[in-house]
């Protein structure tokens, strides 16, 4: 929940962060609209102590990193920036792999632990892969994309949309796939809705306040299983 208080203006102006691990925690604690106080509290720790590790560089023991890492809802790597230019996906494959059909529901549920996807449409010029910002409303695949972008000019086309997971170190994986006609969203309570919903500007910036929605007509997915 977005703190609204401002007793901390502070926090406002000083999120840039002054080293790598310093702007990754100012970051995503905007994101998630904590003061540095209110992120101390939560994993342990002072809120001046918050406040050096933007601004100054420190090395703070594996245990503070873990539990900021699990308040602000990512993993250490991420927080540190250890897999930033990692290359995924190039870890030995293991013998004993198979790919095992994942249910409708289970796909449904994987879909809301993502906020990034790629959605396909076609173009006048061939197809296209697009990120975007996504979220889950319902039945709904909801995004927001400029009027003149080619997301929008796709509208009452069939598209897909797909998100996936990759894990070196197990050197497994899955994915999921969801097909459906790309509708804009016109009704202004449920604009309203979605607005209130989305937890982050999309990344792409601009004015990009069109909102699409997918509603899979056929959603699937495929995990990489182990047989040991």
């Amino acid at each position: 929940m977005k703190s609204t208080s401002s007793a901390h203006p502070q926090d406002a102006g000083e999120t840039a962060g002054r080293t790598d691990l310093g702007r990754r925690i100012a970051a995503r604690r905007a994101a998630l609209g904590l003061s540095r106080e209110e992120l101390g509290r939560k994993c342990g720790a002072d809120g001046n102590y918050i406040t050096y590790l933007e601004e100054h560089a420190a090395a703070p023991a594996i245990g503070t990193l873990v539990r900021m890492a699990d308040v602000l809802g990512v993993t250490v790597d991420d927080l540190t920036g250890a897999n930033a230019d990692r290359v995924r996906g190039r870890s030995t494959a293991r013998r004993d792999t198979a790919l095992a059909p994942l249910e409708e529901a289970e796909c449904r549920s994987l879909l809301g632990t993502h906020g990034v996807g790629r959605i396909a449409v076609f173009t006048p010029e061939g197809p296209a892969v697009l990120p975007v910002n996504y979220l889950v409303a319902g039945p709904d695949i909801a995004f927001r994309t400029a009027v003149e972008a080619l997301a929008a000019r796709a509208e009452g086309t069939q598209v897909a949309f797909e998100i996936d997971n990759i894990d070196d170190v197990t050197a497994g994986g899955w994915s999921v796939l969801a097909v459906g006609e790309l509708e804009a969203v016109t009704e202004p309570e449920e604009i309203r809705h979605l607005t209130a919903m989305a937890r982050s500007q999309p990344w792409a910036g601009g004015p990009r306040t069109h909102w699409m929605k997918l509603t899979p007509v056929r959603l699937t997915g495929r995990r990489v299983a182990h047989e040991s």
